[in-house]
């Protein structure tokens, strides 16, 4: 079984064309905090700090596999990826972020998550 200690974050996609507008919208409207976004991923977005977890925004055109996750934090990433390939998950490797370790699997559905050790 996976230790789950909390939500880490939720990633939402924009448009390509719309990612400045997002930004706005979510900083000036609804007032969120900017917080710095790793260099490593190679298309636009922004971060936001929502109370103790975060708001990723992400762009993507239409694909045949949503970026769209939520990610949670949890106490042994390796052990709950062992335990998620065991029962046959597909697992997606993710860009490597300095202080994180992770990987996200998709569910029978479908949906995309994401599951991270705070290093």
């Amino acid at each position: 079984m996976i230790n789950f200690k909390r939500a880490d974050h939720i990633h939402i996609c924009v448009p390509p064309e719309r990612v400045e507008e997002a930004r706005l919208f979510y900083t000036n409207t609804i007032g969120l905090e900017p917080i710095e976004r790793p260099s490593v991923f190679s298309s636009a977005g922004y971060w936001f700090r929502i109370a103790d977890i975060e708001l990723h925004i992400g762009v993507e055109d239409r694909l045949p596999r949503s970026i769209r996750h939520t990610a949670f934090e949890i106490s042994d990433v390796l052990a709950a990826r062992k335990y998620l390939e065991n029962q046959g998950l597909e697992i997606l490797e993710e860009p490597l972020i300095a202080g994180r370790e992770r990987f996200a699997f998709i569910d029978p559905f479908g949906n995309r998550m994401e599951l991270l050790q705070l290093l």
